[in-house]
């Protein structure tokens, strides 16, 4: 507030500069006090962030710890540079492969027989033509607008079915080539005709482009380049493939060819990118000791602390860290690698931080990579051999769980209603039938045709068909089915998915005596049921799970293989360093945490500051308006008081002898 200027004039003592001093000494000693504490708050906050950070930056190199799949960093070569080679660490096991290409996949290509004299004046006929690549189909009409070669290459262009169509100057005529989108037998390229002059084989207009790879007589065009697949032995067994990419067909490794030819594929472990992934995991640790060294540390030399030395977050985050790193894994205290110790991480005893020989934590990588895997890792060890951990719940505690099934994962089966005979004849009439499965997927089927095929040869046929890529929507999604023969020698198809969503059924069939098939839907597939740690688990497939409030085992998830009911022995489940450290940083930075809960504090204490200025910045106010009043009426009052003295001090001088005497 301005000064008050009036002030004073009356005593010349009570001025406005006094009412200022007097107001600056009250508001002082707790404006001072509330400062001190804004800035010891501030300075709190500030050295909390700064921990909370630090803490941070140790989540992410433990969350890749805590997952099993980044313990096993594989790395692969190929000897020969046309036969490339990729790795999936999550995947791949080590290994040593022989491989042979022996094919390349390639994309058809057609050129009309036609030759004409124009690309856009000669004219190719008017009507529909249907083309078919693949799975994919699609009609066009060639009418007056588009009555030309080059119309024609670009309608066929524009119907985006998988074919590519261009017009050649041939030097005497232009021809129409064609090439699939794709490479492989999947994809070669079908052309119907339908001629408006009514005859679609008569080799004229329209027809004249009419092409399957069967047709003897009225091909419009000539195959220059065949279809062809991608085909390579790996270790003896032929693989087939539409592309000259195999996607993970050894688990982990996916293979990219160039040139026919041989090569020797090694997977190997890659321990140099563990140890590095466990260098990041010490140096990020590292850096969180140097952090609370320089918050909460003390110098003994000076005597001095810091500001956090001896708070009650550090020292717990401190304690909970120094249990987890430097502790025997619950689940590890028989085996051949049980702490950090055991792998060549030692802590430093003057300094806390953590000391890393990497030569030793190779060395125990490569003799005992199980153990060091539960070591960092969450893992599953079952006593049997079918039992698979699949994974845990953020409630699952370590220790032993008993797995009992009451009811075993089937999948879903469809059986034919009568024999095969030994030798069927396949024919136009009954070449076709239908197959939906697991409920969703549509398979339509069509058959080699051929008299007295054996029904070993009918069941390869329909396996190839059903392995192959002809079928997008079974291939797609990854699922499979299997072909087989009952001891009756009828048909059965069993679905490769287990559980209740599982299942097969004809849906439609061409005349199906000879194959013992008829429209009818199988028996569907079973969920597994039973119980883990005693506790009543879900099943979907194989898969047995237990919800988030089932005490202990909460969450576990396993897979049970084969048919087998009743005890399923035992798993052993490890929580590694990794999971406990990335629990314990979330224990404190999450939003429940101990440093969440005391940054909160701080920010209450800063509010409660602000909210005191705000009662000292009233209260002062009101003192300075009280005192204004104060000097204010003592200064009128003195005013007052000096003018009577005045008043009398002129009377008395008017009644002094002087005066009299002139009389």
């Amino acid at each position: 507030m301005a000064a008050i200027s009036s002030l004073g004039i009356g005593s010349g003592v009570l001025t406005s500069d006094l009412v200022d001093q007097l107001v600056a000494a009250e508001r002082a000693p707790t404006e001072n006090r509330l400062t001190q504490k804004t800035q010891q708050s501030e300075a709190m906050l500030s050295a909390y962030g700064k921990l909370r950070s630090a803490i941070t930056e140790l989540r992410l190199p433990m969350r890749q710890l805590s997952s099993a799949d980044n313990l096993k960093a594989f790395s692969a070569t190929s000897s020969n540079e046309d036969i490339g080679v990729s790795v999936d660490s999550t995947k791949a096991n080590r290994g040593s492969y022989s491989l042979e290409v022996t094919s390349l996949a390639t994309a058809q290509a057609l050129a009309s027989k036609d030759v004409f004299a124009d690309r856009d004046t000669a004219t190719v006929g008017e009507g529909t033509l249907t083309l078919s690549v693949g799975d994919r189909t699609k009609e066009i009409t060639i009418d007056s607008s588009n009555n030309s070669l080059q119309g024609l290459a670009n309608a066929i262009n524009d119907a985006g079915v998988g074919v590519s169509a261009g017009v050649i100057d041939t030097g005497s005529g232009f021809q129409l080539v064609l090439s699939a989108d794709e490479t492989g037998t999947a994809n070669t390229v079908s052309i119907t005709a339908n001629d408006s002059d009514g005859n679609n084989l008569d080799g004229v207009g329209l027809s004249r482009f009419a092409f399957n790879a069967d047709m003897e007589i009225g091909a419009g065009f000539s195959e220059t380049i065949a279809a062809t697949d991608a085909v390579m032995k790996i270790n003896g067994i032929e693989v087939t493939r539409s592309s000259n990419s195999f996607e993970n067909v050894i688990d982990g490794l996916s293979f990219s060819i160039k040139d026919i030819g041989t090569s020797t594929v090694k997977v190997s472990q890659d321990v140099g990118a563990v140890t590095d992934r466990v260098q990041g995991f010490v140096d990020k640790f590292n850096a969180l000791q140097s952090t609370i060294d320089s918050l909460a540390g003390f110098n003994t030399e000076a005597g001095v602390g810091s500001l956090l030395t001896g708070d009650s977050t550090v020292r717990a985050l401190q304690g909970q860290l120094r249990q987890v790193l430097t502790g025997v894994v619950t689940g590890l205290e028989n085996a051949n690698v049980r702490s950090l110790a055991d792998v060549g991480i030692s802590t430093d005893p003057n300094t806390g931080a953590l000391e890393f020989d990497r030569e030793e934590f190779e060395t125990q990588l490569k003799n005992n990579p199980d153990d060091v895997t539960a070591l960092f890792a969450e893992q599953g060890r079952a006593t049997d051999a079918q039992v698979e951990f699949v994974r845990s719940g953020t409630n699952t505690q370590a220790g032993k769980y008993d797995i009992n099934v009451t009811q075993a994962a089937t999948q879903g089966k469809l059986v034919g209603n009568s024999p095969v005979a030994g030798t069927v004849t396949i024919d136009s009439t009954n070449d076709e039938f239908t197959l939906e499965i697991n409920r969703d997927i549509s398979v339509n089927l069509k058959l080699a045709q051929g008299a007295s095929v054996s029904r070993e040869a009918l069941v390869a046929d329909i396996q190839a068909q059903l392995d192959s890529g002809i079928n997008a929507g079974l291939s797609d999604s990854g699922e499979a089915v299997r072909v087989g023969l009952d001891s009756g020698n009828k048909l059965t198809f069993t679905s490769g998915k287990y559980g209740a969503e599982s299942s097969v059924s004809v849906t439609s069939v061409e005349n199906g005596t000879a194959l013992g098939l008829s429209v009818a839907s199988g028996t569907d597939g079973q969920d597994i049921a039973g119980t883990i740690g005693g506790q009543v688990a879900k099943g979907d497939g194989q898969v047995l799970y237990l919800g988030s409030d089932k005490g202990p085992a909460s969450g576990l998830q396993v897979r049970v293989l084969g048919d087998q009911i009743g005890a399923r022995g035992s798993l052993n489940f490890v929580q590694g360093i990794g999971k406990s450290t990335v629990d314990l940083v979330n224990s404190f930075v999450g939003a429940e945490g101990k440093l969440e809960s005391r940054t909160s504090s701080l920010n209450r204490e800063l509010e409660k500051i602000q909210e005191s200025q705000v009662k000292l910045d009233i209260r002062i106010e009101s003192y300075r308006e009280r005192l204004v009043k104060q000097f204010s009426s003592a200064d009128s009052l003195i005013s007052r008081l000096n003018n009577t003295r005045d008043y009398v001090t002129q009377q008395l001088d008017a009644l002094a002898p002087q005066n009299f005497n002139k009389k």
